[in-house]
């Protein structure tokens, strides 16, 4: 499902998170800092998304904790379908522990929750910085 404005205004961001607040809290968020949304709730979803959206998609902030799939399986098989999209985790789960149960790679862009609009903003304009084609808002 993605956003309700078709217009991009800034750089594309695929969010997948399965708890409904968060995924609202956090669609607005990148809304308010310039950021164009693309919604998924799980796993299934996003790669549709990626399939089948027209556009570049940017960045994919993805949960680790998602029902039936991590959110590394997930970043791996989208990275397949999409390999010029960054990837950035999001998890209650310290970034340590994360890396220790191979979930992710040790230096994987991670933000830990609860985050703050700076944080989120901040992460996303450092990993797009370093991906020149797309200029961060």
């Amino acid at each position: 499902m993605w956003n309700t404005s078709t217009t991009r205004t800034g750089p594309v961001v695929l969010l997948v998170e399965d708890d409904d607040d968060l995924r609202e809290m956090t669609t607005q968020m990148l809304e308010m800092r310039g950021f164009t949304a693309l919604v998924a709730n799980d796993a299934v979803t996003a790669i549709t998304t990626c399939r089948v959206y027209d556009g570049a998609i940017d960045v994919l902030l993805t949960d680790l904790g998602l029902p039936g799939v991590s959110g590394g399986e997930l970043a791996r098989s989208a990275a397949a379908i999409r390999p010029a999209m960054e990837i950035i985790y999001i998890s209650g789960i310290p970034q340590d522990i994360a890396i220790k149960k191979g979930l992710i790679k040790a230096g994987s862009p991670f933000i830990s929750k609860p985050f703050t609009t700076d944080v989120l903003a901040g992460t996303l304009r450092s990993v797009l910085a370093r991906h020149s084609n797309a200029p961060a808002p």
